[in-house]
């Protein structure tokens, strides 16, 4: 199934007197659950679905406490998980202290096996936008 996106206009908030452009926004074909995960995984695999969802949930345990441990968590070519923190800033070093971070997120970098399906992913334009894109275009 193609990546279906739609098109939006926008100005550049850098610049407002520059003439707005049309954007490609991707559209949802809706979600998907861990337990169709784990069904998929049973279908081209030995391992049963109970047993792909005792290990996914022992990964959704395992993986932020290895963050929050301060390591980098590496799946080999699907990506890695990093955490990254957003600051106020002080006059010196010295006055910094960890009151100042404000926000800790975890930061996904896709892996070769990412890059490659996207790249290589079908796209198809739709005519009509998504309503996250008429939410959008109505704050504006």
């Amino acid at each position: 199934m193609p990546i279906e996106y739609s098109l939006a206009e926008r100005g550049n908030p850098s610049k407002p007197t520059d003439p707005k452009k049309f954007y490609a926004a991707a559209r949802s074909q809706g979600d998907t659950t861990v337990r169709s995960i784990a069904e998929r995984i049973n279908q081209m695999s030995t391992v049963s679905t109970i047993d792909v969802m005792a290990v996914l949930e022992a990964l959704f345990q395992t993986v932020p406490q290895e963050l929050a441990e301060g390591r980098i968590v590496r799946f080999g070519d699907f990506g890695s998980f990093s955490v990254t923190l957003q600051s106020e800033g002080a006059a010196t070093e010295k006055e910094f202290n960890a009151s100042l971070i404000n926000n800790v997120k975890v930061q996904f970098r896709p892996g070769k096996l990412f890059d490659q399906a996207m790249q290589g992913a079908e796209l198809r334009k739709v005519s009509e936008p998504s309503a996250a894109t008429l939410r959008k275009a109505a704050r504006k």
